[in-house]
C-alpha cells in the first residue's frame, strides 16, 4: 500500500529536475512500489489526470476551500480516488454545499503539500501532455518491458492508466493484447516540419505528395451501422457531424476507420476560415455548415487491421472504400510536379503539402520523421501562459500574449516570447471574455493561466535571448489563430523552437 503522500512527493521531485533521466528514475521508482489496485490512480495522478474525468468542483470553490492540514500523512491513493468518486457523485438539491463539505472533508485529511497537490489536481493544473513521453518510459523501466511495446499499447488504448496497469501486472504479453478496436480512437499519428520541399522529398525518396489543408483533424470509426467521429484530441463530436455520419455509414464497406481533415467551404469551393470549423464542433444546429471530409489514411477495412502496412498499401484501402474523398495529392510525383502541386495547394487556400514516405507504418502520437509537412510560412502552436492588460485603445483589453513551448523533457511549458500583434477586435474581445475562465490567478497587470490554450503564431524566425527560459526568442511574432482542436499535449516543443534558430 503506497501513500498519497509518495505520489506528491514524487510529483515534486518529477517538477524540480530539468534531467528526463531523472524524472524517469523517481516515476519509476514510485511505479514498481505500487499495489495492483493503486496503478491506474497513481498513474493518473502523478500525470495530473483524474480517472473518471472531472470531479465538478470549479476553480472558485477550490480557491475558497480553506481548512487546516492533517499534522500526518494517512491518506491512500485508493482512498483519494474513492473521496474524488463520491465528488463526482454529488448531484440534485443542494448539491453545492454537499460538495464544497465533501472537499473540506477531503482536504482536513491532507497533509499541506497534499492539499497543494489535490487544488492543483482538481483544478486542472496539473495536467501535462508534456509528461506523457516520461510517464511511458517510467512505466516501461518499471516493468522491465521494452518502451517500444509501451508506446504501441498506448497508442492502442487511449489510456495513459490502464497501459500502465498491463505493463506492471502482465509485462509484455499484457502489453501485446492490445488491439485496434472499433469504437475505441487512436492517438493520431503527426508530421514533423521540413525546411523545404526539396528537402523533404530528398529524406523520404518514395513518397506521397498531397495537400496539407487548413482544416480540422478527425478519425473516423464504422462498425456496421455504428459510426463514431473524434477530434485531434479524441474528443467525440459524433452528436455534432451528422453529414459526416451518413456520408461514412453510406461507404461500401461493414467496417473502416480513417483518418482525415475536416472542413467548410465557402460557395466557391474555398477554405471558410479555421474557426467556422470548429464553430461546427459544438454547434447546437449542425445543419447551418455543412463539412466536407477530406482522407488520406485508412487504419482498418472489413475485419483487416492496417497499421503495421505500409502507406502504399494502406492508401490502396483508401482507394478501395473512399476514392471520392480522398485528400488531393500526387504518388511518386517528380520535383517540377510536387512543386507545382505545392502552388495549387496555396493558391485554393490551403497550408502547404505534406510529404509521406510511401514505406512508413502508422507510428500514432509522435512526430515522425517519415511524415513531413511543408508551409512557406513559419508557424508554431504555443501554450499561452498569461495576458497583459492593453494600453491605449486597448485599455480594459487583455492583449500582450505570454508565449510558452512544450518542454520535451515533461516539464511546464517554457516560455520563449511574448505578442500583441495579430490580434483582431473580435480576438481581444474572445481573450478578455475567455481567459477568467483558465486563470490560476490574476492582478493589475495580467491574468495568469492554466497551460491549456494554444494559439497558432506566425513569426520570421527565432534568436538566441537570455530574456526567456528556453534560451531563444521569437522574431515578430503574430497571432494567426487559436487552435481549439488542440491542447497543451499538441503544442510544439522547446526543441522545434530552436530548430529554427539560423544555421551556422
Amino acid at each position: 500500500m503506497v501513500l498519497f503522500a509518495e505520489v506528491v512527493a514524487t510529483s515534486g521531485e518529477v517538477a524540480a529536475t530539468r534531467s528526463r533521466k531523472a524524472k524517469v528514475a523517481a516515476l519509476a521508482g514510485l511505479l514498481a512500489r505500487l499495489d495492483r489496485a493503486e496503478i491506474r490512480f497513481a498513474t493518473a495522478f502523478l500525470a495530473g489526470e483524474l480517472p473518471g474525468g472531472r470531479a465538478g468542483v470549479g476553480w472558485s470553490t477550490l480557491s475558497t476551500a480553506t481548512v487546516s492540514p492533517s499534522e500526518q500523512a494517512a491518506l491512500t491513493v485508493s482512498e483519494v480516488d474513492e473521496s474524488i468518486d463520491r465528488l463526482r457523485e454529488i448531484s440534485g438539491s443542494g448539491s453545492a454545499q454537499r460538495r464544497t463539505d465533501a472537499l473540506t472533508a477531503l482536504l482536513g485529511a491532507a497533509t499541506e503539500d497534499e492539499q497543494r497537490f489535490l487544488v492543483r489536481l482538481l483544478g486542472g493544473e496539473l495536467r501535462q501532455g508534456a509528461l506523457e513521453g516520461v510517464m511511458l518510459e517510467a512505466i516501461a523501466t518499471a516493468a522491465g518491458v521494452r518502451s517500444e511495446v509501451v508506446r504501441r499499447a498506448f497508442m492502442l488504448s487511449g489510456r495513459l492508466a490502464l497501459t500502465s496497469e498491463a505493463a506492471l501486472t502482465g509485462g509484455e504479453e499484457a502489453l501485446a493484447g492490445f488491439r485496434l478496436e472499433l469504437g475505441r480512437p487512436l492517438r493520431p499519428m503527426l508530421a514533423s516540419p521540413a525546411d523545404s520541399l526539396d528537402q523533404a522529398l530528398d529524406d523520404l525518396g518514395d513518397a506521397s505528395v498531397e495537400y496539407k489543408l487548413d482544416g480540422a483533424r478527425i478519425q473516423v470509426h464504422r462498425d456496421g451501422d455504428e459510426v463514431h467521429v473524434w477530434t485531434r484530441t479524441l474528443r467525440e463530436i459524433t452528436e455534432h457531424v451528422g453529414e459526416l455520419v451518413d456520408l461514412v455509414r453510406g461507404l461500401p464497406c461493414r467496417s473502416v476507420v480513417l483518418d482525415g481533415e475536416t472542413l467548410a467551404l465557402s460557395d466557391a469551393g474555398r477554405p471558410r476560415p479555421f474557426q467556422e470549423t470548429m464553430g461546427r464542433f459544438g454547434a447546437q444546429s449542425p445543419r447551418d455548415l455543412l463539412l466536407q471530409p477530406y482522407f488520406f489514411d485508412c487504419l482498418h477495412l472489413d475485419g483487416l487491421d492496417l497499421l503495421d502496412e505500409p502507406l502504399h498499401k494502406r492508401l490502396d484501402a483508401l482507394d478501395t472504400v473512399a476514392a471520392p474523398h480522398r485528400i488531393p495529392g500526387m504518388l511518386e510525383p517528380s520535383p517540377d510536379q510536387a512543386s507545382t502541386l505545392l502552388d495549387e495547394a496555396l493558391d485554393n487556400g490551403h497550408e502547404g503539402v505534406m510529404v509521406k514516405s510511401l514505406d512508413s507504418v502508422y507510428a500514432a502520437g509522435r512526430r515522425g520523421r517519415t511524415w513531413r509537412k511543408v508551409k512557406p510560412a513559419h508557424t508554431l502552436d504555443l501554450v499561452v501562459l498569461a495576458a497583459e492588460w492593453g494600453h491605449g485603445r486597448r485599455t480594459g483589453s487583455l492583449s500582450n500574449l505570454h508565449l510558452a513551448a512544450r518542454d520535451p523533457d515533461g516539464g511546464p511549458p517554457i516560455m520563449v516570447g511574448k505578442t500583441f500583434k495579430g490580434l483582431t477586435d473580435e480576438l481581444l474581445a474572445w481573450q478578455t471574455e475567455e481567459f477568467p475562465r483558465h486563470a490560476t490567478r490574476s492582478d493589475d497587470w495580467a491574468v495568469y493561466l492554466h497551460p491549456e490554450i494554444v494559439v497558432e503564431i506566425e513569426l520570421d524566425g527565432v534568436q538566441t535571448s537570455t530574456r526567456y527560459d528556453g534560451g531563444v526568442a521569437l522574431r515578430f511574432a503574430r497571432v494567426l489563430r487559436y487552435r481549439p482542436d488542440k491542447d497543451a499535449a499538441n503544442a510544439d516543443t522547446l526543441d522545434a523552437v530552436r530548430a529554427l534558430l539560423p544555421k551556422r
